[in-house]
């Protein structure tokens, strides 16, 4: 069974080993030891364990939408506000309320209760584009009292939040290798457990939904309860992954509450694949990386590249990266068998 475990699951563990050993190794190019990695000396690796912390928490966030979006169906253009509650209730709970990591948590968890419920009203009245507008319509009401005069003592207004000072074992400053390894076990957290959802009978059903949400109701399923399911999970990851981006970064934008923000999350979940959960990670890693090396290299006119490259992405790979590699899995594997063939000269090429 361990065997077959490894066997099926061995891209995955290897990609795991390689973010593990990723800091530690760049470490060793730039000519610290492992020892200086670990005490956060080491400029280049500390440098990249930053990028690549900003990655994790995009694929956090684009995770999250491919459940509703991608696995259930529910088109949301309101998406940033999971990610922008999360972000501002942690960091007002700690700069505002001066409260520990742990009470701040447990907000967050609430606060996702809340936004989950709001949006779980409307569910059973609108549905497709009509949903997407209603949920676009709430996010723009986020976004507007995050940025009003009256809330500017805790939101900091259309300035952003600022001045969050959080707890010395997790800061970036301090302790960036820490947050590094606390960022990418969330990640694995949530990706086992979205896998397990998918799986279950409960994400059969919100799979049915996506498909015919007409038929499911056909056969008895209370659609509502699922599509609920997976909109209480989305929020509490989406959350989560604003919690982390306050405790990485020195200031929220309300950017994160536009509706940017939102395309963001499509654009991961497009760019890897929609509906294959692995998708959003490859997708994440992807548009970081291009965002970051084009502006380094060219400046402001990355943003006309960068939409070109996402165009040729829909036109030429509309399944995703790791989509497009599930539907060719079985040439691919009959092309390998075949030049194996060739080359040993056994059986027909």
């Amino acid at each position: 069974m361990a065997k077959s475990f490894l066997q099926q699951h061995r891209g995955s563990l290897f990609a795991l080993l390689v973010l593990i050993l990723f800091p530690f190794v760049v470490g060793l190019y730039d000519g610290a030891s492992p020892a200086a990695v670990w005490a956060n000396q080491s400029g280049l690796s500390r440098f990249l364990q930053g990028l690549v912390i900003e990655i994790f928490i995009l694929a956090l966030f684009g995770l999250s939408y491919d459940l509703i979006f991608g696995v259930t169906g529910l088109l949301s253009f309101g998406h940033s506000m999971f990610f922008a509650v999360g972000a501002y209730t942690s960091g007002i709970a700690i700069k505002s309320f001066g409260l520990g990591l742990g009470e701040t948590l447990l907000l967050v968890l609430l606060a996702a209760l809340a936004q989950a419920i709001l949006f779980g009203v409307v569910l059973p009245r609108v549905k497709g584009l009509t949903f997407a507008l209603v949920t676009l319509g709430m996010a723009s009401v986020f976004h507007i009292v995050i940025q009003s005069a009256e809330f500017g003592m805790y939101t900091g207004a259309d300035v952003g939040l600022q001045g969050v000072v959080v707890p010395d074992f997790i800061s970036p400053v301090t302790q960036r290798l820490r947050l590094y390894f606390i960022s990418l076990g969330t990640l694995i957290f949530f990706y086992l457990l979205y896998q397990r959802f998918v799986s279950s009978p409960t994400g059969r059903v919100c799979t049915a939904i996506r498909e015919n949400e007409d038929r499911a109701k056909m056969l008895g399923y209370n659609t509502f309860t699922f599509k609920f399911a997976a909109l209480l999970l989305s929020s509490i990851t989406a959350a989560l992954a604003g919690t982390l981006h306050t405790i990485y970064q020195p200031i929220v934008s309300p950017n994160t509450a536009s509706l940017i923000y939102t395309v963001t999350a499509l654009l991961i979940v497009l760019i890897g694949g929609i509906g294959t959960l692995s998708g959003a990670i490859v997708g994440a890693f992807i548009f970081r990386l291009l965002d970051f090396g084009l502006r380094r290299y060219i400046g402001e006119a990355a943003s006309l590249l960068t939409g070109t490259v996402y165009v040729m992405f829909v036109l030429f790979i509309p399944y995703g990266i790791v989509g497009t590699w599930r539907l060719r899995q079985l040439d691919i594997q009959r092309g390998r068998e075949r030049f194996l063939r060739l080359l040993t000269g056994k059986g027909d090429p």
